[in-house]
């Protein structure tokens, strides 16, 4: 299954289905016509499981990053960059970004520097990074003052979501990336009824044809429109970078999400937007993906506030991605409402 991404300036496809990797030859040297080498970034662990086995044409470099977020470091970005000048890579030449949603983020941001900009293509490994992070040409890496402070668009030559390597994941890291799917079922307000007949690969195939169409409209986040792509991030980024801060493996940034999209839509009815009807709906999505809603630890509200306020998104003020009744908006939100409407979530949400 073929989606496309029709930006005007830069369209590519996203290539969907079990094997969708064996197509990667020709979809490189198609992407690079100039190259003379391919630039492999990827994790030690994904080169160790059953399914590595990139058959490119191209002479490669390999090009190993930490695994998880601890890839997405300024520090990491001047390793890379300088390896591939010692190694001869030109502005020609092509990079292969290998795994999930960490690993396509640095390296889409280090494609977008590294001789002022080289072609990528993004071979995605996790449900995260197929429905959500390799689509749409953000990059990013994350410095001490919040995630994903440092980045630009850069956009792929093509993506590659091969659901046979999903097979491999942990039930967790499953279960993780599906906050990103839970989001987009909940920005389509699909019935719930149908939760239970969608298959992984229309499950996929819905969240990036979604994606693809916002992006195509909004590809610089101009109008708002790719704003959307956001809801559940403003809290869901607090929470996550506060459990990375503790513990790497406390809280997947899907998971993350979920918490985000539990606390919105009861700030959404704390400001008189939803009615309980939708809050059961949005919990009765995340339960179908076996995810809570809520972190292992509750968070103080005052970390989070501080969080929020220097979030990318914020412009000064505290923005939210709202659903209402004439569907979902931007909103701008006083600080007393958070803390009320995060009050509530902490007695609804168990």
């Amino acid at each position: 299954m073929k989606i496309s991404v029709a930006l005007s300036t830069t369209p590519y496809e996203v290539h969907i289905g079990d094997g969708a990797v064996r197509e990667l030859d020709a979809i490189v040297t198609a992407a690079a016509t100039k190259a003379r080498v391919a630039v492999v970034l990827t994790t030690p662990s994904l080169r160790l499981q059953p399914w590595w086995h990139l058959d490119l044409s191209l002479p490669t470099v390999i090009i190993e990053l930490p695994d998880g977020e601890s890839a997405k470091d300024m520090t990491v970005v001047a390793r890379v960059c300088d390896e591939m000048a010692l190694a001869h890579v030109s502005r020609h030449d092509v990079i292969v970004a290998v795994g999930g949603g960490a690993t396509t983020d640095v390296a889409g941001f280090i494609a977008a520097v590294y001789l002022r900009g080289i072609a990528i293509v993004h071979v995605s490994t996790t449900v995260a990074g197929q429905v959500d992070a390799a689509i749409g040409g953000k990059t990013a890496v994350n410095i001490p003052a919040g995630k994903n402070l440092v980045g630009a668009f850069h956009q792929p030559k093509a993506v590659i979501c091969d659901t046979q390597m999903l097979a491999t994941l942990s039930e967790r890291e499953r279960r993780g990336g599906f906050g990103e799917v839970a989001k987009c079922w909940l920005l389509e307000r699909r019935p719930l009824d149908e939760l239970s007949t969608t298959s992984l690969e229309q499950f996929i195939a819905m969240a990036v044809q979604l994606k693809a169409t916002i992006v195509a409209r909004d590809e610089f986040e101009l109008t708002g429109e790719r704003a959307l792509l956001n809801y559940g991030h403003t809290l869901g980024h607090a929470i996550e970078r506060l459990a990375l801060a503790m513990d790497e493996d406390l809280l997947r940034h899907g998971e993350a999400v979920a918490c985000g999209l539990a606390f919105a839509v009861r700030l959404a009815r704390h400001l008189g937007r939803v009615t309980d009807e939708e809050v059961g709906y949005t919990d009765a999505v995340l339960a179908h993906f076996g995810l809570a809603g809520r972190a292992p630890i509750d968070f103080a509200i005052d970390d989070l506030v501080a969080i929020m306020a220097r979030d990318k998104k914020a412009h000064h003020n505290l923005v939210f991605v709202l659903p209402g009744l004439e569907g979902f908006n931007s909103v701008t939100v006083v600080e007393s409402d958070i803390r009320a409407a995060y009050d509530t979530y902490l007695e609804e949400v168990r």
